[in-house]
């Protein structure tokens, strides 16, 4: 029999697949794209649009659902989110460090083709806590208020 350290997660393995990190800047390019000949939305208003989808959008995939859609681990991952299935929970490795610098950048980015509008910076600012808070490695397996918590006999 295999170690557990050893099977791999079919549910979290994609993201460090070769492609993977560039399917993520095409898709994140899509939606800007989208947003962008949206008519009647303004160059600042797509921006903020755009990183409030991408950010929404990955903060359901990667820190809300839970569980693994396959029943061959005897419901090892059942609780857990996607993020902290990825690289088996281990912090800092260069899939996590991708996916957090993306909503820095992507921030960084809409504020300043907001011009740094405070109303508009302050949406900004929320959603990339939102995100980042979620992917703080002191947040691992952590449920705040008991949301999105499972509950397994």
């Amino acid at each position: 029999m295999e170690a557990a350290d050893s099977i791999i997660n079919p549910n979290s393995h994609w993201v460090n697949l070769r492609g993977s990190w560039t399917t993520n800047l095409v898709i994140l390019l899509l939606i800007r794209c989208t947003m962008a000949i949206v008519p009647g939305i303004s160059s600042e208003a797509s921006w903020t649009l755009t990183n409030l989808v991408y950010n929404a959008s990955t903060f359901i995939m990667f820190h809300w659902v839970t569980g693994i859609p396959f029943s061959f681990n005897q419901n090892e991952y059942e609780g857990l989110t996607l993020w902290e299935q990825i690289d088996n929970g281990e912090q800092f490795t260069p899939t996590k460090k991708f996916l957090t610098a993306l909503p820095i950048i992507l921030f960084l980015l809409s504020t300043h083709y907001t011009h740094y509008d405070f109303p508009t910076f302050m949406i900004n600012l929320a959603s990339l806590i939102t995100v980042l808070v979620a992917k703080l490695p002191s947040m691992h397996k952590v449920r705040i208020f008991g949301i999105n918590k499972g509950y397994i006999d």
